[in-house]
């Protein structure tokens, strides 16, 4: 089907919907009913075996596939992926970061084949695709997770990235710099502005010894920014005319860039998916609204690129349905008010003045300390960053659960009618087939008995010969998807050369939220039924499978620490394996999950029914994530004590539920009622 006319894509932003699940197949179906009802750009969701550079037969990939995105393993996935769809036409985001060069270099050969089936010039046809590669992986380690490669490595692969596609596909985006998921982390608007400016002086400092200083500038003219809008619409707004404001000084004095056409801060962004709730989510279609405006507006800060989530995504998987209401509600906005037929309605404002003026010194501030450390991949390494925004986090969920920040329908507000949009159940919201990861597997194993195997060896050769100097490594990995190569072996390949990384968690070195009475309580309770075993009470937090959003897990492991348990986090991407095996050598009395990627229902079982198989299985399984009401009682009725969902935002009293759930394992009789 053709992409969306000039006049439809000419108007204020990229309409989008971050959209995929499954297969290529179904997610391409997808995408072509999106472009009918008037969407101008795409937006891919991967899922997480393909974010993080795994195969669907890794054993880590198992109940990961297809889940939160589509999975693309070679270039024939792509080719489904995008078919009937005119690459040198489309706006295409990928949300991807590790294997951003891999999945650019799929997207790239797609287009070339694309090119000579209509007989076309090929670096014609590169030099029209428009589009954006997330590639900020310096964010991976603070907040979402999908990192593969140390710091180093990695920094270097998004530089690789830059520079060859300036000079190849002028028109792309080569990397959004992310703050969206900073705040998700609990980064406050200085803290988003300031860690997302340290990532863009580390790329921008790496990158200009690789170009002539001729060429910043159209570097910096090709950089774009991927923010998060919260509800609180006037500080999101003044956080994004910081940000501009900000990136215009940056560039001009740091880089020497002169022009203000390339100094101008290019920024998509996809409101709070984290911020909606699962109680009442009604609510939630106001509050993306409101998001929206916030990077609507204001017309010298105005998103060029904007996403919705759907009202259900607190839930699980939106239907197409869900997509098309976020949809209509950027198309209201765009097409019939009149909000942005105007200049800056906000220019002259002394309020809006006096706090962006408070962000970005705040900012200043922050950005140089974190200069003073050695920039930001040092202030990764060394786990400053992700401790702050732990406690940053722990923070705002202590005001969340005192009530000092409301949310309505959850701490303030919360009776409610019987919702008709849930009316239908476990239909609300869309389920992904259990024989996808199975066709999946199975249509792998074809791939590779299909292709030639001394090409693909041969292209592999060739990348880890390139990763050990300092060639840039695209021309590289464009063999490899020529070749027919996975996903999977193209990051085998650099993990052989590069090694793996575990970032730090933050959770030892954050704050604790205070000690009010209901956690002083809880802490009593812990210490008497120590006291009762002959033992501190030992707690692990797990975190099985790929899913990275440990925002959840950390602020668990910190509220449990300072309720009195000792606690083992090992951090993200762990085997049912390594978590039962850590549980039995530490003898901890009680194993919590934090899972959020849909794959409850396959790692979840997997650690009850290892512990049982290690001589260990009364040690009491419980799992917090987006888990639907029938899947919890499917869990429940395979062996975990507890499940809780994010209606359970008080920390507090899950602690509460774990020293009982401790005491009925172990027999202790009635548990005693702490809050």
């Amino acid at each position: 089907m053709p992409y969306p006319t000039d006049d439809q894509r000419d108007r204020p932003w990229v309409m989008r919907t971050y959209a995929g699940h499954s297969s290529a197949e179904a997610s391409n179906a997808l995408y072509r009913r999106n472009l009918a009802k008037g969407q101008t750009g795409l937006s891919v969701a991967f899922d997480l075996p393909t974010q993080t550079g795994y195969d669907a037969d890794h054993p880590l990939s198992r109940g990961e596939v297809g889940k939160v995105g589509v999975p693309v393993s070679h270039i024939g996935d792509m080719r489904q992926l995008f078919d009937g769809i005119p690459l040198a036409e489309a706006n295409t985001s990928m949300t991807i970061n590790a294997p951003a060069m891999w999945l650019l270099a799929l997207y790239v050969t797609v287009a070339e084949e694309q090119a000579r089936e209509q007989g076309r010039d090929t670096d014609e046809v590169l030099a029209q695709l428009t589009g954006t590669t997330q590639n900020d992986v310096i964010k991976e380690y603070l907040s979402r997770g999908t990192y593969i490669f140390p710091p180093g490595p990695s920094l270097r692969l998004t530089t690789d990235v830059i520079t060859w596609t300036v000079q190849h596909v002028p028109k792309w985006n080569p990397i959004n710099i992310c703050s969206y998921h900073l705040q998700e982390a609990g980064a406050t608007p200085t803290q988003e502005v300031a860690y997302a400016m340290c990532t863009a002086i580390a790329v921008l400092d790496a990158v200009r010894e690789r170009v002539d200083d001729t060429e910043m500038a159209r570097v910096v003219s090709r950089m774009s920014f991927f923010v998060n809008a919260g509800v609180r619409f006037v500080e999101e707004m003044c956080k994004m005319r910081a940000f501009t404001q900000l990136w215009d000084e940056i560039t001009r004095e740091r880089y020497g860039v002169t022009d203000p056409k390339a100094r101008r801060f290019r920024y998509g962004v996809q409101v709070n998916s984290l911020g909606l709730t699962e109680a009442q989510p009604e609510n939630n279609v106001q509050r993306i609204v409101l998001e929206m405006l916030a990077v609507a507006m204001s017309k010298d800060s105005r998103a060029r690129a904007i996403q919705l989530p759907a009202w259900n995504e607190a839930l699980g998987l939106p239907r197409p349905w869900d997509q098309q209401w976020a949809l209509r509600m950027q198309q209201v906005l765009a097409y019939e008010t009149d909000l942005l037929e105007y200049e800056d309605i906000f220019e002259g404002s002394t309020v809006i003045t006096q706090r962006v003026n408070e962000i970005v010194a705040d900012a200043r501030k922050e950005i140089d300390h974190v200069q003073q450390m050695g920039g930001a991949v040092a202030a990764v390494e060394s786990g400053y960053m992700k401790s702050q925004l732990v406690a940053s986090l722990g923070e705002y969920r202590r005001k969340v659960e005192s009530g000092e920040r409301v949310l309505v329908g959850v701490n303030k507000f919360d009776t409610s009618e019987p919702s008709p949009l849930q009316a239908e159940g476990a239909e609300a919201i869309e389920t992904v087939d259990p024989e996808v990861e199975a066709s999946a597997v199975a249509a792998l194993e074809s791939w590779r008995s299909q292709r030639d195997s001394s090409a693909v060896d041969s292209a592999l050769a060739r990348l880890r010969e390139a990763a050990g100097t300092d060639e840039n490594l695209f021309e590289a990995t464009l063999e490899c998807a020529r070749a027919g190569v996975t996903t999977g072996e193209w990051a085998g390949a650099l993990r052989e050369v590069f090694g793996e990384y575990r970032a730090p968690t933050g959770v030892s070195s954050s704050a604790a939220p205070g000690s009010g009475g209901e956690l002083a309580t809880v802490r009593e309770r812990v210490r008497a039924t120590g006291e009762e075993l002959g033992e501190r009470l030992r707690m692990l937090v797990g975190k099985p499978g790929l899913d990275g959003h440990s925002n959840g897990a950390e602020q668990v492991a910190v509220r449990a620490r300072d309720a009195g348990f000792e606690v083992i986090y090992q951090g993200i991407r762990l085997t049912p394996e390594q978590i039962v095996a850590a549980a039995v050598q530490e003898d901890v009395h009680v194993v919590g999950l934090s899972v959020l990627s849909g794959s409850h229902l396959d790692v979840v079982p997997d650690v009850v029914e290892g512990l049982r198989a290690a001589g260990a299985g009364d040690v009491p399984v419980i799992v917090g994530g987006i888990i639907p009401p029938a899947d919890a009682e499917e869990l429940t009725s395979r062996g975990i004590a507890r499940v809780f969902t994010p209606k359970d935002y008080e920390l507090t009293e899950i602690m509460d539920e774990v020293v009982t759930v401790v005491r009925e394992a172990k027999g202790l009789g009635q548990p005693q009622l702490a809050v």
